[in-house]
């Protein structure tokens, strides 16, 4: 940034506050916010940072309108002027990066230098999917009847609606946004209402870079009541949702009667192994990766984890001696690590798993409290033996990283299995043998081996079981945004 006798970090939050708007967005029209409206806090102090509009079923339905009357004309358009208006927007992204990652980092808490992350890396999936929307092709094939060939056709499936969470306000709107618009599809855009500013902000300048007006809308309000609008209109007919499994559930049942296409990124409950072969100094460094991006608040990040006897003592001692080091506070404060919790039901969560543990048998290495009397904070925190049977089932969505011992691989395995859930895992060993064994083993969508980080633009992101299906992201996550058409030519 320029010079000009402000710190960095005021500057990065004018940038920001430049980017709040108080709006949905309907058909390019930016609706205002009216009598009805919802207010948006910083969790790290609990003040009011903006308002949304708290729209009502009509607002809804006309941005489904506005969708459904944009998608000839946008599923028509050369596959190659998509990706450039996309590349348009992914500069304006690159050129906005510290405004929208000091917005992000008000309205939901994570440190500032991870919010510049984030952006990065939202920004990578909109870069990465104008490539596939300039490779897009279906197949020719010979028919098994004389004299016809079969041609498999991709097309868009439609307009789609897509509910993304507050844990990553501009990631899992990019991931979804990318491989919709490189097929062809329009979008309604359902933000949480915990962080409806990034995406708004990034709406705003998707339009700006000409993308055409209904062809990206956003609707704020009342989850439930945005959600009943979205999945009995005819004219969605693709749905994608991140968030939690039981609403998930509730989405697919109010999809049923009009058989949307749907994909579920749902809850998981993802278990680390710690081989006794495993380089140490490695797999502590990798946890406190995984674990404590977001506080912790992530769908993929640890949640249990499973050290081989032999070494448990060595890996508990230098995981204690890492997440003591973290520094907690406001996202702007200097060398932040981690930040508050969303709000009060997360934090009273975080207590209760906590209470839990010390009351069947785990004790605490470090932290173990809530911090700070303003703000949504919990201490860092390790907890060491005791019963793995709440974690097995249950994400903390926070700083604690409960660790427990095991004797043999065959155990480990079937302890990570041992779960309703299977969106991530993760393991470290320096055996090849193991790496193939447990990596077949393991009943998860996403494995990592030797690392804490499992996402990128080119990773097909996704769950088995109860943590959902469909694919994010990779050659794969396009293919949940289209239909495959066969046309059978008879050639005399």
């Amino acid at each position: 940034m320029a010079d000009t006798g402000v710190s960095p970090v005021e500057q990065a939050k004018a940038a920001g506050i430049k980017l709040l708007k108080e709006h949905a967005v309907i058909g390019g029209r930016r609706a205002p916010v009216g009598a009805k409206f919802i207010e948006v806090d910083n969790p790290s102090n609990g003040r009011v940072i903006g308002v949304i509009p708290d729209l009502e079923p009509a607002d809804v339905q006309a941005a489904i309108q506005a969708a459904a009357d944009a998608f000839p004309a946008w599923s028509k358009t050369p596959q190659v002027e998509r990706a450039a208006l996309m590349r348009k927007w992914a500069a304006l992204i690159d050129e906005n990066e510290i405004g929208l990652a000091a917005l992000m980092a008000t309205e939901n808490g994570k440190p500032f230098e991870e919010a510049k992350g984030e952006v990065r890396y939202a920004n990578s999936f909109i870069k990465w999917f104008a490539g596939v929307a300039e490779s897009l092709h279906g197949e020719s094939m010979e028919s098994p009847t004389k004299g016809m060939t079969i041609l498999s056709l991709k097309e868009p499936v439609g307009p789609a609606a897509l509910i993304a969470p507050w844990n990553f306000p501009a990631a899992m709107i990019t991931r979804k946004v990318g491989p919709a618009f490189a097929a062809g599809c329009t979008v309604v855009i359902k933000p949480a209402h915990q962080t409806p500013f990034t995406a708004i902000a990034l709406v705003d300048l998707a339009l700006e870079a000409g993308i055409p007006e209904g062809v990206i809308n956003l609707v704020t309000g009342q989850p439930g009541a945005v959600g009943e609008v979205l999945t009995a209109s005819p004219l969605i007919r693709k749905l994608s949702f991140t968030g939690s499994t039981p609403v998930g559930r509730t989405l697919m049942a109010q999809c049923a009667p009009t058989l949307k296409r749907l994909s579920m990124e749902l809850g998981g409950a993802a278990p680390l192994v710690v081989f006794d072969d495993a380089d140490i100094e490695l797999a502590v460094a990798e946890t406190i990766k995984g674990k404590f991006r977001n506080s912790g608040q992530t769908c993929v990040c640890p949640n249990r984890v499973y050290v081989q006897r032999g070494v448990y003592d060595a890996y508990l001692e230098g995981l204690t001696a890492a997440v003591s080091a973290l520094k907690l506070g406001d996202a702007f404060e200097p060398d932040v690590k981690v930040g508050p919790l969303i709000d009060r039901k997360g934090l009273e969560k975080v207590k209760r798993h906590v209470a839990w543990a010390h009351e069947h048998g785990s004790k605490v290495t470090t932290g173990g409290t809530p911090a700070r009397q303003e703000g949504l904070f919990y201490t860092p925190t390790v907890l060491a033996g005791g019963d793995d049977s709440l974690f097995r089932e249950e994400e903390t969505f926070g700083p604690v990283v409960p660790v427990f011992a095991f004797d043999t691989e065959e155990e480990a395995v079937t302890r990570c299995n041992s779960s309703d859930f299977g969106l991530a895992s993760y393991f470290f060993t320096r055996d090849f043998d193991r790496t193939m064994r447990v990596a077949r083993a393991l009943e998860d969508g996403i494995v990592g081996m030797n690392t804490g980080l499992i996402s990128n633009a080119a990773v097909p992101f996704g769950g088995v079981k109860q943590s959902g299906f469909g694919r994010e992201g990779s050659l794969y996550g396009i293919d949940e945004y289209l239909s495959v058409k066969s046309v059978t030519l008879a050639l005399k």
